[in-house]
């Protein structure tokens, strides 16, 4: 009997070996938005572990659209050479397909760390001023510029260039950031978006700025690899951001060429009340899916193998992603596919840890799974 977590995924023409993805996880840890040896470290434990796509984390498309001056980044040559050395390193060495999250965080850049306290940063630290849609602060942080009409076009078109360089670096699939409060979400959402031109106000026109990005990226990356959103499916304030706006813009990128949507929440409001347990945005996912038939990435406290199982089983998201739960077990696959009685990727070189080849008493327990 087949697992469905563990069942190929096709996107366009890259077809992954099970449902299990790395989502994207900042790691504060770049050198002028260069890469270094810690995602070596970190992006190829996760390449090894079972999981079939490993998305990087949010990679910004300009120096001032970085939450911290710790960001990866995807605007010089030498970030591109910097990531490309990762990603080679990545793809000689795992057995994971690579994904790419390219991300500006609008009014939320420009703090600190957050093991540093994630404040903004002051003037005699750095800072730099942000930009947004409207002149409309977060929480009490510096006001950002609100972008005018060349601001637009400049934004759009570093996001098109961030693109061609992942592109000639090879990742196999790309997600723009639309969500947790940064650029394009803050563009989505009545909250952070009040202007009064054709980029502001309606739900038409709110979507416009996010959907001429994605239209922008979708035509400068290649044909044949996936393209999809990351979105926050609700702002978790009364008067937000909410998720029948978000079933709408779902079917707006779809007719443009999306492949997939990966469905968060949060992250725009200070004043946001959520309800975490459990799978607790698999909802969300589950409501897109249905209404639009776009594949969808679930994300969002998703630990236990039974449960990412039973989201694929039940037809209420097509991928299932994890952060902490990879960060404590890199081999979170692995353990899955046991736990299932399925099979996971394993590098030749590590073959021989697979539970079958193990003594006998292992052999019993997988028995009793199945």
């Amino acid at each position: 009997m087949s697992v469905p977590l563990f069942t190929p995924f096709s996107l366009r023409q890259l077809t992954i070996a099970n449902r299990v993805v790395v989502a994207p996880m900042c790691q504060y840890a770049a050198d002028d938005g260069s890469a270094t040896d810690w995602h070596l470290m970190h992006l190829g434990q996760f390449c090894m572990g079972g999981a079939a796509l490993v998305i990087t984390e949010a990679t910004h498309v300009s120096p001032e659209g970085r939450i911290s001056d710790r960001c990866l980044g995807l605007y010089s040559d030498a970030n591109e050479a910097a990531l490309a050395r990762v990603i080679g390193f990545c793809r000689e060495h795992g057995v994971a397909a690579l994904g790419i999250q390219l991300a500006h965080a609008g009014r939320k850049g420009s703090t600190h760390r957050p093991r540093d306290g994630g404040k903004p940063l002051g003037p005699d630290e750095g800072a730099w001023q942000t930009l947004a849609p409207s002149a409309e602060p977060y929480a009490d942080w510096p006001a950002p510029r609100a972008l005018d009409a060349g601001g637009l076009a400049m934004v759009k078109a570093q996001f098109v260039a961030a693109t061609e360089r992942a592109a000639r670096i090879g990742f196999d699939l790309a997600e723009l950031h639309a969500a947790h409060g940064y650029l394009l979400h803050e563009f989505l959402s009545p909250l952070s978006n009040r202007r009064d031109d054709a980029y502001g106000g309606s739900l038409e026109n709110r979507m416009r700025f996010p959907l001429e990005v994605f239209e922008a990226v979708r035509a400068a990356w290649p044909a044949d690899k996936p393209l999809g959103v990351r979105v926050s499916a609700t702002d978790w304030v009364d008067g937000g951001w909410n998720l029948e706006e978000t079933v709408t813009f779902a079917a707006e990128i779809q007719a443009l060429g999306c492949d997939f949507i990966d469905v968060s929440s949060g992250g725009l409001h200070p004043a946001q009340k959520i309800a975490i347990g459990p799978g607790y945005q698999v909802p969300f996912a589950e409501r897109i899916r249905e209404a639009t038939g776009l594949a969808t990435m679930a994300v969002g406290m998703i630990r236990e193998p039974e449960l990412a199982n039973a989201i694929v089983a039940n037809g209420q998201a097509d991928l299932v992603a994890l952060a902490r739960g990879m960060m404590w077990d890199p081999r979170w696959g692995w353990h899955a596919a046991e736990a299932l009685a399925a099979e996971a990727p394993y590098a030749p070189q590590y073959a021989r840890c697979k539970p079958e080849t193990w003594p006998l008493a292992f052999a019993n327990r997988r028995a009793a799974a199945e």
